[in-house]
């Protein structure tokens, strides 16, 4: 059973019902306990403390009190929320608290079918590899058996309200009392996710009027993953553009990811989001460090850093790549491709899609202007750029590796009428042109899909960019599904 569980790049997910069984969580759980147990023979500072949340998944609650007995029949502490939340607020718990470590049972941005088992380290942030790795080596020792009909005083463990510290902490962190002075209307999609209505219930009882759509509980998220970027934040765009609103915000399955929209109902990707942000936190806040980009991340960025003298980092892609130096450098932001933004201003180098929506909205109020005004603005200053992605369903997560594996070993010298100048392989193999442009591309380890982006200076040629990687994959023998 063992076999089936493997951690990614956040976690360990399945497919309820099929991997993410009720017996796989007890396994995973007695060997993440065993691993906290061990984590605190090593670390006498921490304490015995377990905070575990979950989402809005088929059956999340019920995962996650399966966890909270495991964990507590092993002698560890537990604090189980009584409602979901979002997961950063579990990560600043486990920081603020100096527990242990926590767990959240969740599949973030995955389709409504999945569920997952995110692990937060004492520092808040997502287990790295080489804990996670000791994790599963720990899943052959564990035994499921050991944890059939476990005796009542075993299982004992609290059940907490969310996070009051959480809440007072964005409050201090974020200008609340001046985004409430704004007269200006601002749409919050929360996806059907943990953000519910959080945005809105920070911003109530000023001049800013707050509309909040899909903030229900709906376990097949409509139908669409929960991912904040188009075309699954359709809805939002209408509801910006019918309302002539000021912006539009959006949190995704768990609420550690944000979203965008601009005044026309034009999506913000992660590329513009993260360059408002470090436009915003030199110009105005006068901070400063390094900038973390992860390989699938923007050229505009990159050029505001090298501006600006700052230290420019580039990493795989995964969040907790940019986490380790957070922990490590002195970083003023960092951003994923996914939605993903940290920075210096959080308590917790992690993720946080509350807190982002309310800082990008400090962000682009500060500077007087709508969205697009003030991105044509820093395109003014930094040059433009333009990015987008696709992906396309193949046969079987191999089969995506194995073409990215093909296009590194014999790659084209020309691609969509340009010379490829240069070739990276950080993760996924990546083309660079010679005016900067590039094309990436980069198999899921998980899914069966092939990963395509690019960015480039036009619109226009960032679409036949990503229509020429399509045709180049659908050209190769390896297109032809098994």
């Amino acid at each position: 059973m063992s076999s089936k569980i493997k951690f990614g790049t956040d976690g360990w997910r399945g497919v309820i019902a099929r991997d993410f069984t009720f017996e796989n969580i007890t396994l995973v759980s007695l060997a993440t306990a065993d691993q906290f147990l061990e984590d605190l023979k090593n670390d006498k500072s921490k304490k015995n403390l377990v905070y575990i949340g979950y989402d809005r998944r088929f059956l999340g609650k019920e995962f996650s009190i399966r966890v909270a007995e495991i964990l507590s029949s092993k002698g560890l502490n537990v604090n189980l929320y009584n409602i979901d939340v979002p997961t950063p607020m579990v990560s600043y718990d486990v920081k603020k608290n100096n527990a242990v470590g926590g767990i959240v049972i969740t599949a973030s941005h995955n389709p409504p079918e999945f569920s997952g088992f995110k692990i937060k380290q004492a520092d808040g942030c997502s287990a790295s590899k080489e804990y996670t790795d000791k994790i599963e080596k720990r899943l052959c020792e564990s035994d499921v058996r050991a944890c059939h009909g476990m005796p009542q005083q075993a299982v004992k463990y609290n059940v907490i309200d969310p996070s009051q510290d959480y809440i007072d902490f964005i409050n201090k962190t974020i200008d609340i009392k001046k985004l409430k002075s704004l007269n200006e209307t601002v749409i919050v999609d929360s996806m059907n996710g943990t953000g519910g209505n959080y945005v809105e219930d920070f911003l109530s009882g000023g001049n800013i009027k707050v509309k909040t759509i899909r903030s229900n509980i709906d376990v097949t998220f409509g139908g669409i993953n929960p991912e904040p970027m188009m075309p699954q934040l359709t809805p939002l765009s209408e509801e910006v553009t019918s309302h002539r609103a000021y912006m539009g915000l959006a949190t995704d399955g768990d609420a550690d990811r944000v979203g965008a929209m601009n005044e026309k109902g034009e999506y913000i990707n992660t590329h513009k989001i993260l360059a408002i942000l470090l436009y915003y936190l030199v110009e105005k806040k006068k901070m400063s460090g390094g900038v973390v980009l992860t390989f699938s991340q923007s050229v505009l960025v990159k050029k505001m850093a090298e501006k600006y003298g700052f230290k420019l980092y580039e990493v795989p892609i995964g969040f907790k790549h940019i986490a380790d130096l957070m922990l490590k450098e002195d970083i003023l932001i960092g951003a994923e491709e996914a939605n993903g933004i940290g920075s210096k201003l959080h308590f917790i180098p992690e993720r946080d899609g509350v807190f982002n929506s309310l800082l990008l909205l400090e962000a682009i109020s500060a500077f007087n202007m709508k969205p697009s005004e003030l991105i044509e603005k820093i395109h003014g200053e930094f040059g433009a750029f333009y990015y987008d992605r696709i992906d396309l369903h193949i046969g079987s997560p191999a089969l995506g590796k194995e073409f990215v594996e093909k296009v590194k070993n014999n790659p084209p010298k020309e691609i969509n009428g340009q010379k490829v100048k240069e070739i990276k392989t950080l993760d996924g193999t990546k083309l660079i042109f010679e005016d900067e442009s590039w094309l990436l591309f980069r198999g899921s380890g998980t899914e069966p899909l092939l990963r395509i982006y690019s960015e480039a200076r036009s619109k226009e040629k960032v679409s036949s960019n990503l229509k020429a990687g399509k045709e180049l994959f659908e050209g190769s023998r390896l297109a032809v599904t098994p």
